[in-house]
């Protein structure tokens, strides 16, 4: 029971907490709407999943082994990050339900395949979770950390589309527009910032 409360815990802290996808999400929530923003959602979860199973079953002692990997992945990873911030920054102020420019399944699956955070989750979550002996308590971790994700990214879909109440008027929506792709920008240059002074080192 302790190690399913420990799954749960560590699921929840790194779902829930700020990311590229979460910010993603909040802004096309309150551009599209909710059942619009949920298959960005779908994609960005399922992408995660299949990222945990791909490192969980057997690419985990090959990250291990090959940490130039992490760190190729880093800059591509930054790169897709700063594209998708800098959509998102000058899209058009205004609320649209177009599907042309609304988020897509196949961009929350590539956003988290791209994600340094997603990578690092996987191999800490699997390092946590995984047993020599036995494939179980991984795939028990796999589904509740399936579950608390779509949950996690649902509500930060449904905090955008709360936020859309008060985005009534184009210069609102434009500043909006600008914050979230600054921030998910900012992260992009975190992460780019690391990058260099672990090469410095």
């Amino acid at each position: 029971m302790h190690l399913i409360i420990s799954m749960i815990l560590f699921s929840l802290a790194v779902s829930i907490s700020p990311g590229p996808a979460n910010m993603v999400i909040v802004s096309s929530g309150a551009s599209h709407g909710f059942k619009q923003t949920l298959p960005f959602v779908s994609g960005a979860s399922f992408g995660f999943t299949l990222l945990l199973i791909f490192v969980g079953f057997g690419f985990f002692q090959l990250i291990s082994a090959y940490t130039i990997f992490l760190t190729s992945l880093s800059w591509v990873g930054s790169a897709f990050i700063s594209y998708m911030a800098y959509k998102i920054a000058f899209s058009k102020p205004e609320i649209s339900l177009h599907k042309a420019n609304r988020p897509t399944f196949l961009q929350g699956f590539l956003l988290q395949w791209f994600n340094p955070k997603a990578w690092m989750a996987c191999v800490s979550g699997v390092t946590l979770f995984s047993n020599a002996h036995s494939s179980k308590p991984l795939i028990i971790f796999i589904l509740i950390y399936f579950l608390i994700c779509y949950a996690s990214l649902s509500l930060w879909a449904l905090l955008g589309d709360r936020v859309a109440i008060f985005l009534n008027s184009r210069s609102r929506i434009r500043l909006f527009n600008r914050a979230m792709g600054s921030l998910l920008m900012a992260t992009a240059i975190y992460l780019i910032t690391n990058l260099v002074q672990r090469s410095a080192e």
